[in-house]
């Protein structure tokens, strides 16, 4: 592959991971509007039976060989971080405002460079280390442990970002190596059983506004997760992690303007420090000598 076609790969990688990013934080604030009206356990639901019901429907022509894998193992397991990660973050939602959720989530690219060192093989030098510590600190001033302001909601984000790191790291492991309607697929199926044993018993009667909100979800997270499957599959997970900030921005904005929630001096500093520490463990990446 020439350094031409290796420049359209990057970008149409990073492209793919905005556009997944954006997709990710429509998907959150249809949540955050739901969670009130239904609970966040049928919302979960919503969520992965939506995506099993479009993914069926896309692929029915070729069923068979989409439910092929190498990594039975892995599938699942990704998918039930997955889970645990949208199970945590949609939790959250429901109690602490959009901004400050999304900032405490965004340590995630921090802890994606971290695993790709421990697991992928990448090289982990004292600046990679010094990018995750301030990225903790940056955690603390949003959550400031101690003081009046602090819940242990602001924990969730954190669980959340945990596990959506180990997820991303699993994505890019069988990435190269499966369909990405596959790995689509896998994560719908397990979310759709296990939720599909739990929620009955937290089941609410819906209106035409929640059925809407529902489907929206569904639809949001299936073109998101899509969209960053091809990316991880594409793209190395060092290079492509910093670019899960954006989702700061798109959070703040539909944040202000459809929640009429705006984020205070320390959730907006605290941001900023995370945000630094992933750009800068990006610039040492990737231009390193």
């Amino acid at each position: 592959m020439t350094q031409a076609q290796e420049k359209l790969v990057r970008n149409r990688a990073i492209i793919m991971m905005i556009l997944g990013i954006l997709s990710f934080t429509l998907m959150d604030s249809s949540v955050k509007a739901l969670a009130p009206r239904v609970g966040v356990l049928p919302t979960l639901w919503a969520r992965y039976a939506g995506q099993m019901l479009f993914v069926l429907i896309l692929t029915a022509p070729r069923i068979r060989s989409v439910v092929r894998t190498r990594y039975p193992k892995l599938q699942f397991l990704r998918s039930v971080l997955l889970m645990g990660a949208t199970g945590f973050f949609f939790t959250s939602l429901s109690l602490i405002p959009l901004s400050d959720a999304a900032a405490l989530m965004a340590v995630n690219p921090v802890l994606i460079t971290l695993g790709a060192a421990l697991f992928l093989g990448e090289a982990l030098g004292p600046r990679r280390i010094t990018g995750i510590v301030i990225a903790m600190v940056g955690a603390l001033i949003i959550i400031r442990p101690g003081s009046a302001v602090f819940s242990s909601a602001a924990l969730l984000p954190l669980a959340g970002a945990v596990c959506y790191s180990a997820y991303a790291l699993l994505t890019r492991r069988v990435g190269p190596d499966e369909d990405v309607w596959t790995s689509l697929f896998y994560t719908g199926l397990v979310g759709t059983i296990l939720l599909s044993i739990l929620v009955p018993f937290a089941w609410v009667p819906l209106d035409g506004v929640s059925m809407l909100l529902m489907g929206l979800a569904a639809l949001f997270g299936t073109i998101g997760q899509l969209l960053i499957i091809r990316s991880f599959s594409s793209g190395e997970a060092a290079m492509l992690a910093p670019f899960s900030y954006t989702g700061l921005i798109f959070a703040t904005l539909w944040g202000v303007l459809l929640f009429s929630e705006m984020p205070d001096i320390w959730t907006i500093a605290g941001a900023l420090v995370i945000a630094g520490a992933g750009m800068y463990v990006w610039h040492r990446e990737t231009y390193r000598q």
